[in-house]
């Protein structure tokens, strides 16, 4: 470790108290070709992890896998002890688009998993609030922009208290202003509910920003199935400088890994 606190080393074991999440997919194939293999990770409570790589690695399927949206692979997926065999409540998703029905209100879209016009539950409010969209819970997703929409989408989330968050690039749609307020806004809701996260990004200063390991995928060319080829841990204290010169010395170790 150096002395900035910014560790470049692989994070130690997690011990049984602290793992929430335990993954091993020993293969997942899209017909004859072979997309994930041999592929282990493990998440903590209340731990925020980055998954960064080429496109065409498998960051997008993995993520697909944990959701409980394809179970078509060989492995096995343990939440908190649990065996998982489809889409839990317990584990929440937020995609790159808001993916908002628009025939909804706020309200109802936010409480959607509870089922159709739920909007009246207490925690809509409560999250809203959170997001910073209080008095908006009777608004139309037409009416939303693109910043506000994406804080609609955390909020739903979020709405079934999920012990685990899975992003998928959540924040590339929106300018560069508004990602950075979004990104402060995740990293304030997990710290409040202690949700832990995994976050898929293509952009290696959000990665180092938000997260407290960087999983680095890989494959060996483009037929070639998806690894983990590094785990770092990011051992910088928040709130974070995103001008940290520590941090950009770690994105290089990074930038270096993606070109092996």
């Amino acid at each position: 470790m150096n002395t900035s606190g910014v560790a470049f080393e692989q994070r130690g074991p997690l011990t049984d108290t602290r793992l929430l999440l335990d993954v091993r997919v020993s293969g997942k194939r899209y017909d004859s070709r072979a997309v994930l293999d041999r592929l282990t990770l493990k998440i903590g409570r209340g731990e925020i992890v980055s998954l960064v790589g080429p496109t065409g690695c498998g960051k997008s399927t993995l993520l697909r896998i944990l959701a409980g949206l394809d179970r078509e692979f060989d492995g096995d997926v343990v939440l908190d002890g649990t065996p998982q065999h489809g889409p839990s409540p317990r584990i929440g998703v937020i995609f790159q688009e808001p993916r908002l029905l628009p025939w909804l209100s706020v309200a109802d879209n936010v409480a959607f998993s509870a089922g159709p016009r739920r909007g009246g539950d207490p925690r809509v409010d409560e999250l809203l609030a959170q997001v910073g969209l209080a008095g908006s819970r009777d608004l139309l997703p037409k009416q939303l922009s693109g910043g506000m929409a994406q804080r609609v989408a955390i909020a739903r989330g979020l709405f079934s208290q999920p012990d685990l968050l899975l992003l998928d690039e959540p924040f590339s749609a929106v300018d560069a202003i508004t990602r950075m307020r979004l990104q402060d806004l995740l990293l304030s809701l997990v710290a409040s509910s202690g949700t832990a996260a995994l976050i898929v990004t293509h952009d290696l200063d959000e990665a180092l920003y938000l997260s407290d390991r960087v999983v680095l995928m890989t494959s060996a060319g483009p037929e070639a199935a998806g690894r983990i080829s590094r785990d770092i841990e990011v051992a910088a204290t928040r709130p974070r400088d995103r001008g940290d010169a520590a941090l950009a010395g770690l994105r290089g170790k990074l930038l270096a890994g993606l070109a092996q």
